[in-house]
C-alpha cells in the first residue's frame, strides 16, 4: 500500500513539473511574439531619405522624417536614399578606359571619362518602375555622350567645346528621363579628362591650346588699349569740338561788330554825307601814305624811288643843306682870289 501511494506521488509530481515547464514556455512564447509585435510596429526616417511604406502590394511613400508606425507582418517599409549620388562613365576603378574611346566627328579618336550625379526623386518609382535604375541611367548617359561627341570635332572636346558639350548631353539626358519616368533626375554631368589616343596628338593639341590662349591674350590685351585709347580720343574731341565753337563764337561776334559799325556808319552818311566821305577817305589814306612809293623824276631823265614818304623829306632837306654848304665853299673862294 505504502508503495502504491509513492508511485502516484511521484507520478502526480511529474505531471506538475511538466505542466510549468509548458506554462514557462509559453509565456516565453507571447514574450518574444510581443517583442516582434512591438518592434515591428515602428520605424525612423533620416533626413537624407525617404520610406516606402507597402501594404497588400499597394506602395506609398513616406517623405517626413522621424519615428512611423506601422502594421506588423501586414506592412513593409523600404528605405531609399536621397541625397546626391554619382558614378563615372569611361573611367573604371581598375584603369581600364575602354568604354572612354570615341570617336568624333572628323573621324579621330579620343579618350573621354564623364562623372554624373543623380538623386531620387520618386522613391516609388525607383523601387517598383524599373529593376535598376542607376543601370538606365548609365545606359541613357553613355548613349548621350556618344551621340554628342560624334557631333564634334577632337578640336572642340579637348579645347574650346567642353562647357557645349556638357550641357548639350545634360538636356538629352534630362529629356530621355523624363520619357522614361523612372524616379530619378540628373544633377550634372561633367568632362574629367578628355586626351587623345597617342602622345603626338596630345602633344599637338597642347600646342593648339597654347596658342588659342596667347591669342586670347593678345586680344585682351587690345581691347585694353582700346579702352585706354577711346577716352583720351573722346577728349581730344570733345577739346576739338569746343575749340571750334569758341572761334564760331568769336567769329560771329566780330561780324556782329563790323555790322554794328557798318551800320552807324551809314546812319552818320545818312545826317552829313559829305562829311563822312571825306572822314573816310582821310582815314583811308592814313592807312595807304606809310607804305606808298614815291618815284621823281629828275629833267635828264633819270627816275628814283623814295620809300616812304618821310624819307624823301628828310633825304630833300638833306640835299638842300648840301647845296648851301657848297654854295657859301665857293664864295668863300671867290673873295680869296
Amino acid at each position: 500500500m505504502f508503495g502504491v501511494k509513492k508511485d502516484k506521488a511521484r507520478t502526480s509530481g511529474n505531471k506538475l513539473t511538466g505542466g510549468n515547464s509548458l506554462l514557462v514556455i509559453k509565456i516565453m512564447a507571447v514574450v518574444i511574439l510581443l517583442f516582434l509585435l512591438v518592434s515591428n510596429s515602428y520605424y525612423s526616417i533620416q533626413e537624407e531619405e525617404q520610406a516606402v511604406v507597402c501594404t497588400f502590394g499597394s506602395p506609398k511613400a513616406v517623405t517626413t522624417p522621424g519615428l512611423h508606425f506601422k502594421i506588423p507582418f501586414i506592412q513593409s517599409v523600404t528605405k531609399v536614399n536621397t541625397t546626391i549620388q554619382g558614378f563615372n562613365i569611361g573611367y573604371h576603378a581598375d584603369g581600364e578606359e575602354a568604354d572612354a574611346l570615341m570617336i568624333t566627328s572628323d573621324y579621330n579618336f579620343i579618350f573621354v571619362d564623364f562623372y554624373a550625379e543623380y538623386r531620387v526623386t520618386d522613391p516609388v518609382k525607383a523601387l517598383y518602375a524599373s529593376q535598376d535604375p542607376e543601370t538606365i541611367l548609365k545606359n541613357i548617359a553613355q548613349n548621350c555622350i556618344r551621340t554628342t561627341i560624334g557631333s564634334y570635332s577632337v578640336d572642340s572636346v579637348l579645347t574650346t567645346g567642353k562647357n557645349e558639350i556638357q550641357s548639350n548631353i545634360k538636356q538629352m539626358i534630362l529629356d530621355k528621363l523624363e520619357e522614361y519616368d523612372i524616379g530619378i533626375q540628373l544633377v550634372n554631368i561633367t568632362i574629367q579628362d578628355a586626351t587623345p589616343p597617342t602622345t603626338e596628338v596630345e602633344n599637338a593639341f597642347k600646342q593648339v591650346e597654347t596658342a588659342k590662349q596667347g591669342k586670347e591674350t593678345a586680344l585682351n590685351n587690345a581691347n585694353k588699349y582700346r579702352n585706354e585709347q577711346i577716352p583720351n580720343a573722346e577728349a581730344e574731341s570733345d577739346k576739338i569740338l569746343q575749340d571750334a565753337e569758341a572761334q564760331k563764337q568769336e567769329r560771329i561776334n566780330e561780324a556782329n561788330g563790323q555790322a554794328a559799325r557798318f551800320n552807324s556808319m551809314y546812319q552818320e552818311y545818312v545826317k552829313y554825307p559829305e562829311v563822312t566821305k571825306k572822314r573816310m577817305f582821310y582815314e583811308a589814306m592814313e592807312d595807304i601814305l606809310p607804305d606808298i612809293k614815291v618815284i621823281i623824276q629828275s629833267k635828264d631823265g633819270n627816275t628814283s624811288t623814295v620809300l616812304p614818304l618821310d624819307s624823301f623829306v628828310k633825304e630833300d632837306t638833306a640835299e638842300n643843306d648840301d647845296s648851301r654848304i657848297s654854295s657859301a665853299t665857293a664864295q668863300d673862294a671867290e673873295e680869296e682870289e
